[in-house]
Order: C-alpha cells, then sequence, then structure tokens
C-alpha cells in the first residue's frame, strides 16, 4: 500500500523590480548599471522560489532621476500597479534606490501596507513582512537621510570657506578668464580681457544696455566659448539684457568673489579698473530707476522718457521735420495719436522748445516758493514710501524662490558628490548655484536701494538749496548733461493737451542726489 503525502502549494507572490540611476551617464551602454541591479532582483527572487515568489516582467527602471522625490515615471507607474493590486513584492538593489527621502519613503511604506505589498532590498537582508524588519528599515533610512544631510552640509560650509578665502569654487568659466583645471583657479585671458574692458567703456558711452548690445552684435562679439572636459562646446551666445547685466554686475572683474551678501578678495587677478566698473554701477542704479530712459540728445531731447499725454497715457515721444532745407522744428507727439490717428487724442502734439522751457522754469520757480518746496517735498516722501513698499515685496518674492533654490541645490548637491568629471547634475548643481547666486545679488541691491531711499528722505532746507542752485548750474550743462539733470530730478511729466495743464512729479532722493553733486 503506497501512502501519498499532501502538501499545499505556497501562494504566488509577484515581485516587481524597481531600478534607479542618478544620472544617464552609462545608460547607452549593451549592459548598464539598471541591468545589473535587475539582474540582482532576479537572482533574488529565483532563490526565493520555493517560497512561491515570481518576477513581473514590467521593467520599472528610472534611468538619470534623482531619489530626493517621487517626480519620477518608473515609480509613478510601480504606485499605480501597487493601487491596482497588480504587485505582491517591491523588489530594490538597495534601500536608496527606492528614496532617499525619509518623508518620501514612510509615505510609500503606508501605501504598501495599505495594499499589503512587501518590500525587500536583495543587498541588506531584510524584507518588511516582519516587524523587525520594518523597524531595521526605519533606522537604517534615518541614517541614510542624516548622512546625505550631513554631506550637503559639509559640501555647502566648504564651499563658503573657499568664497571666503578668495577662491575659485567651480561653475562655468566667464568671459575674460580661462579655467586652470589642475590648480582649480581662474586665469587670465588676455585676449577676452581687453574685450570686456571695451564692454565696460561701451556701456559708459552708450548709457543703457539697449544700444550696447546693438553695438556688440555690430561687431560680432558673443558670450563666453568653452569646452567641457568631455569635449563638448557651449557658449557662444550673441548678448542680451541679462547676460549682459550679469557680466557688468560681476564683482569678479575688479578681483573679487562675492559670497551671499558679501564681498572679498579674490585669488584672481581682476582685469577691470575699480573705479570705471563703479562708474557703471551707478549709471546701472539709475537707469534701473529711470527705466533706461536714457537719451542722448542728438537733437536736444531734454523730456525724452519723461513726458507723458495724460488723457492716453501713453508716452510722448520726440520727433522733428525740416522746412525750406536747414530750418528743424522739434516736437514731441502723443504715440497714440502717431499709431491711431490725430482724433485719438485731444493732446496730440507740442513744440519741443516750448514744453522743455516751461519745465525748466517751473523747477526754477520752485526755489522761491515755500509752499511749491512743500508741496515738492510732500511728493517725495510719497514717492520714497511707494519705492520702499515695492521694493519690499520683490524682497519677498525672492527670498521664496531662493529658499527653493536652496533646497533644490541640497537635494542635487548630494547627487553631484556622487558623480564623477563634468555630469549633467554638476551642470544643474552650477546653474542653480548661479540662479541662487543673482537672487542674492539682487537682494543686496535690494537693500542698499532701500537704504539710499531712506537716507534720501529730504528736509525742506535740502529741496530749498538744491534748488536755489539748479539755475546757476543749469546754464553751464550741456544738452546732454541738463537731460540727465532733469532725470534725476523728475519722475514724470503729464501733458494735458486738452486743458493745456502741465504736471511735474519730482523722483525720490533726486534732490538730494542734485544737491549732493553740486556739493562735490
Amino acid at each position: 500500500m503506497t501512502k501519498r503525502s499532501n502538501y499545499n502549494q505556497p501562494p504566488t507572490i509577484r515581485c516587481a523590480i524597481y531600478t534607479r540611476k542618478s544620472t544617464d551617464e552609462g545608460l547607452d551602454q549593451e549592459f548598464n548599471s539598471l541591468d545589473a541591479q535587475r539582474e540582482s532582483g532576479e537572482a533574488y527572487i529565483a532563490s526565493m522560489k520555493h517560497e512561491g515568489w515570481t518576477c513581473l516582467p514590467t521593467r520599472y527602471d528610472d534611468g538619470g532621476f534623482t531619489g530626493g522625490n517621487m517626480d519620477r515615471p518608473a515609480v509613478q507607474r510601480l504606485m499605480e500597479d501597487i493601487e491596482a493590486g497588480k504587485v505582491d513584492c517591491v523588489v530594490v538593489y538597495k534601500v536608496d534606490r527606492l528614496s532617499r527621502s525619509l518623508l518620501d519613503f514612510s509615505r510609500m511604506m503606508e501605501t504598501f501596507e495599505r495594499h499589503q505589498v512587501s518590500f525587500v532590498s536583495v543587498t541588506q537582508q531584510f524584507n518588511t513582512t516582519s516587524s523587525m524588519g520594518r523597524l531595521t528599515l526605519n533606522i537604517l533610512l534615518s541614517f541614510a537621510q542624516f548622512e546625505r544631510e550631513i554631506i550637503s552640509e559639509r559640501t555647502r560650509d566648504k564651499m563658503a570657506a573657499a568664497r571666503r578665502k578668495g577662491k575659485y569654487v567651480g561653475g562655468a568659466p566667464i568671459l575674460g578668464y580661462d579655467i586652470d583645471r589642475d590648480r582649480s583657479c581662474l586665469e587670465v585671458n588676455e585676449q577676452e580681457a581687453a574685450r570686456v574692458c571695451q564692454i565696460f567703456e561701451l556701456y559708459l558711452d552708450q548709457q543703457s544696455l539697449i544700444p550696447t548690445i546693438a553695438e556688440l552684435d555690430r561687431r560680432g562679439w558673443v558670450t563666453k566659448r568653452w569646452t567641457t572636459k568631455k569635449g563638448k562646446r557651449l557658449g557662444g551666445r550673441l548678448f542680451n539684457k541679462n547676460n549682459l547685466y550679469g557680466l557688468l554686475t560681476n564683482v569678479t572683474y575688479i578681483g573679487k568673489i562675492r559670497y551671499k551678501d558679501e564681498v572679498y578678495e579674490g585669488q584672481h587677478q581682476g582685469i577691470v579698473d575699480p573705479e570705471i566698473f563703479e562708474r557703471v554701477q551707478r549709471l546701472l542704479r539709475l537707469n534701473h530707476r529711470t527705466g533706461g530712459a536714457r537719451v542722448r540728445n542728438q537733437f536736444g531731447a531734454l523730456l525724452q522718457g519723461l513726458l507723458y499725454c495724460a488723457p492716453c497715457g501713453c508716452a510722448m515721444t520726440h520727433s522733428h521735420t525740416t522746412k525750406n532745407g536747414s530750418k528743424r522744428y522739434r516736437y514731441y507727439v502723443c504715440v497714440n495719436a502717431q499709431k491711431r490717428g490725430w482724433q485719438n487724442c485731444p493732446s496730440r502734439s507740442i513744440p519741443a522748445a516750448e514744453i522743455e522751457q516751461f519745465v525748466v522754469d517751473q523747477v526754477k520757480a520752485v526755489a522761491g516758493n515755500p509752499a511749491l518746496i512743500a508741496n515738492a517735498l510732500l511728493q517725495v516722501r510719497q514717492q520714497a514710501e511707494e519705492s520702499l513698499r515695492t521694493l519690499e515685496s520683490e524682497r519677498q518674492t525672492i527670498d521664496r524662490d531662493l529658499l527653493k533654490t536652496n533646497i533644490e541645490i541640497q537635494k542635487v548637491a548630494i547627487e553631484a558628490a556622487t558623480s564623477e568629471g563634468e555630469s549633467p547634475v554638476s551642470r544643474r548643481l552650477a546653474d542653480l548655484q548661479e540662479r541662487a547666486q543673482n537672487g542674492e545679488r539682487r537682494l543686496t541691491e535690494i537693500r542698499e536701494e532701500s537704504l539710499r531711499l531712506r537716507a534720501g528722505m529730504v528736509d525742506e532746507e535740502d529741496v530749498a538749496r538744491a534748488l536755489r542752485e539748479f539755475d546757476p548750474l543749469w546754464q553751464s550743462l550741456s544738452p546732454r548733461e541738463q537731460a540727465r539733470v532733469l532725470h534725476l530730478l523728475i519722475e514724470r511729466i503729464d501733458y494735458d493737451g486738452e486743458d493745456g495743464t502741465v504736471s511735474v512729479t519730482f523722483r525720490p532722493t533726486g534732490i538730494r542726489e542734485l544737491s549732493e553733486e553740486e556739493a562735490a
């Protein structure tokens, strides 16, 4: 008689293998890191075949994605399949392949537990089917996150210390310098340095970014060209307002290094005269306040960029016509009337010499009228307060953006620390650091401008003295200098051709700046 033993077949456990690599380097190889991770997972599942484990054919591979967040296509598909009940166990090569964030990992574990899905790490010999495995996992992940945060802090501290010592700490090279990779420092490129000096001189001559860009385009000058370690050529783009402004405000050119709000002496050689650099900064600040409305005064247009048509709310632009071949007639015309016809504007146009003389006479008249001085003072204070509110709003926006950028820098710095050579991660880190530097630079400008506005709160004696000295100063100036003084003093002029009125609005701190220039 033959005895037969009955036994129950173990239940089938459907196993999904998840793989991840932070960068896309080497993914085009025939056998890459993702394949190696999957092979280890398949071998582990095969060793558990007696327990009913079987490998699902679906691949969940994230190549070139950080583990610091959940914004990964394969992990999203995996979570969807778990929600749909298609997976019983998730297998990874190491815990940090699934996530490098304790918060994200905890949320995933909640989903796993809710759908009774176990989690296994091939190389760390534990799984979440037991309470001890879950405890070990949480301890391990906590230490992993602690280690990442320490690495990030050390990276930031090291970069900060290097900047304070004036050392070059990486990033894309700038026009005028080459990178000595052996010594990790900046070396002057003599040919480019001469061009940088000419760009600074050009801006002082052109008085505005757009005309400077036009001249750079005419000369065929472009941004820094450079080659990565892998031989990839970058840069060589046409200048625009952003990169030209960045060049003109970069303290590297005067031999310094900027770190957050502080500027330190650099270990590299400067290539721009500090006096010229400071003149450019003053002009940039002035153009920022006036919107870059600088006039070249080829025809003596003193009010270009200041005069507006009150009924239409449009600017009035300077124009001229010539009669009898020699006599030139200058006038300001409403842009709305120019574009849509004279019938659409009650102001239409006004003779240039007439409105210019009227404005100058009004500025002179203020000096002898206490009531007008008080009114000018009130305008200055109101505009200063409005400017301060605008700057504060911008500061809050930049603070929020910087917070997000610094958080992202911390995440990317961890990835960059484990990558070798020039990689997309290191380039991303350089871009983020440059964005943070630009934000910090703008915050410094906002603080300086706010201090100037507060310091420029004038009293009636300041107003009276500056305007009293306006007349003799005015007579000694060239037309271009006269236009600059009016832009210094006046924020806006509104002309209403319907009732023939002119309203002059003074610019905050302009009177004090004029007074200081007169004293100098």
